[in-house]
C-alpha cells in the first residue's frame, strides 16, 4: 500500500488541489488527514483561496480512499458535511510489522507520546513543522507539517509513505526533503 500522510488544509481550496494532485500523481492507495480539514482557527489567516465549501466538495468526491482523525479545529458541524468519518482522535494503521498511531497532535504527540513499541510511528500535523525524530524508546515521530499553513522556512508538505519508506516532500516542487527508512 502506498499513503499519502497530510494535515492542515484548514478550508484552503488551491492547497486541497494541489495535495489532491500530488495523491493521483503518486499513485496513492489512501489518503490520511491528521485533521484541521474545513475551518482556518482563530490564530490563523485565512489561506490561499479559503472556501471550505469547496473542499468539502473535492474531498467527498473520494471518500472511499480517505482515512481522517480530528483535529483541534474540526467539529460536529465539519462532520454534517463530510462524507467520511472525522472524528476519532486517533486512528491504527498496520504497515508490515509496524504499527502507524496516527493522530492530530494536540493531544498526543513527540512531548505526550501514546504506548508505543520499538519500530512503531507516531504521525501527526498541528504544529505545521515536518519533524523526523526517533523517540526515547525506538519508536518514531514523523509530523508532515501543514499543507495550507506551514511555519516559516518550512514548505508546504506531505509525508509519502511507500512501502517501508517515509518520504517527507514539498507539496510545490514534488521535491522530497527528508526520508526515513522503518
Amino acid at each position: 500500500m502506498k499513503y499519502i500522510i497530510a494535515s492542515d488544509i484548514h478550508g484552503s481550496a488551491a492547497w486541497c488541489r494541489q495535495l489532491l494532485s500530488a495523491f493521483e500523481s503518486e499513485g496513492a492507495d489512501k489518503l490520511v488527514l491528521l485533521g484541521d480539514i474545513l475551518y482556518h482557527g482563530p490564530r490563523n489567516d485565512f489561506p490561499d483561496e479559503y472556501s471550505p465549501k469547496t473542499v468539502f466538495a473535492m474531498l467527498n468526491a473520494i471518500k472511499e480512499k480517505i482515512v481522517c482523525v480530528r483535529g483541534n479545529c474540526d467539529s460536529e458541524v465539519d462532520q454534517m458535511v463530510l462524507e467520511f468519518p472525522i472524528m476519532a482522535d486517533y486512528a491504527l494503521l498496520s504497515c508490515n510489522e509496524h504499527t502507524l498511531f496516527l493522530t492530530h497532535g494536540h493531544l498526543f504527540n513527540k512531548e505526550n507520546p501514546p504506548l508505543l513499541q520499538k519500530g512503531d510511528v507516531l504521525f501527526n500535523g498541528h504544529f505545521h513543522i515536518p519533524c523526523n525524530q526517533e523517540l526515547a524508546n525506538g519508536a518514531f515521530y514523523a509530523n508532515c507539517g501543514s499543507v495550507s499553513l506551514p511555519k516559516p522556512d518550512t514548505p508546504h508538505s506531505y509525508i509519502l509513505l511507500d512501502e517501508n519508506t517515509l518520504y517527507w516532500k514539498d507539496l510545490e516542487t514534488g521535491g522530497i526533503f527528508d526520508c526515513l527508512s522503518l
